[in-house]
């Protein structure tokens, strides 16, 4: 068959193909079309994506309340205690109750100015105890002194107990990479003594857990004679021991009264 014969039969195949198909013809010009339309409108259609993708960002933040600030402890999801989530926060004062933090959320640009709804409104801050301590109130003086308002701390939550949260407080020490955890610390000076964990079930290994940590510092503080476990001297203990002895008083009121 002569070529010309062929392609002639060619195009009148593809030809009653194209009649016979017209779903295909419509679908290829409208692929075509949008395609058109993206080349002819590249800025517009970049200007839609970013938009998607920041609204997905605030619907994804606000559903796991990572920009959110709290302003009472009730307002914590109870999914945060239970995973104990660390939050950051503000130190306002140190008070006999505990420490009062106001709670800093993380911030992201564009997205958290959209979502703040307290944004120029005072706020309370949030009643914070540290877990498992009992605090002298020479260890209250030493938080006031190495707690200054407005520092950063960091609140790893424990428990929730009314309007008060259980935490892990911990802090950045100046020049050093890490924090270190207030908690210990104050058990490590001996200016306070390990204390039931409060909302903790005690069989669980998060009780354990915190005990051992709390307990060890503790011990170190003891082993150290530091502050509530500070011994007294030879002379010191002697002394003591004669002033409550009633001969020695006894024989200090007959001096006193012949030197008079």
């Amino acid at each position: 068959m002569p070529e010309s014969s062929r392609e002639t039969e060619t195009d009148e195949r593809l030809t009653d193909r194209q009649q016979r198909d017209p779903g295909n013809r419509s679908t290829h010009n409208i692929v075509s079309l949008i395609s058109q339309f993206a080349d002819d409108n590249l800025t517009f259609v970049r200007n839609i994506s970013t938009g998607l993708a920041v609204a997905g960002v605030i619907v994804i933040a606000r559903s796991i309340k990572l920009v959110t600030k709290f302003h009472a402890a009730s307002e914590i999801p109870a999914r945060f205690i239970e995973r104990n989530v660390s939050l950051r926060g503000k130190v306002h004062s140190i008070t006999e109750r505990g420490l009062e933090v106001e709670h800093v959320p993380i911030y992201l640009p564009v997205v958290s100015p959209i979502i703040s709804k307290h944004k120029g409104v005072f706020t309370s801050p949030i009643l914070v105890h540290l877990a498992g301590v009992e605090l002298t109130p020479e260890g209250r003086v030493w938080l006031q002194k190495n707690l200054a308002p407005a520092q950063t701390v960091w609140l790893k939550l424990i428990s929730r107990e009314d309007d008060m949260l259980h935490c892990l407080v911990s802090q950045s020490r100046q020049g050093l990479m890490w924090s270190y955890s207030m908690n210990e610390e104050v058990l490590r000076l001996g200016l306070a003594r390990t204390a039931p964990v409060v909302g903790v079930l005690p069989d669980s290994r998060l009780y354990w857990r915190l005990l051992k940590r709390l307990h060890r510092a503790e011990v170190k503080a003891e082993k150290k004679g530091r502050g509530l476990w500070k011994q007294d001297s030879l002379w010191e203990r002697a002394s003591k021991v004669g002033r409550d002895n009633a001969l020695f008083r006894l024989i200090r009121r007959i001096f006193k009264r012949t030197c008079d």
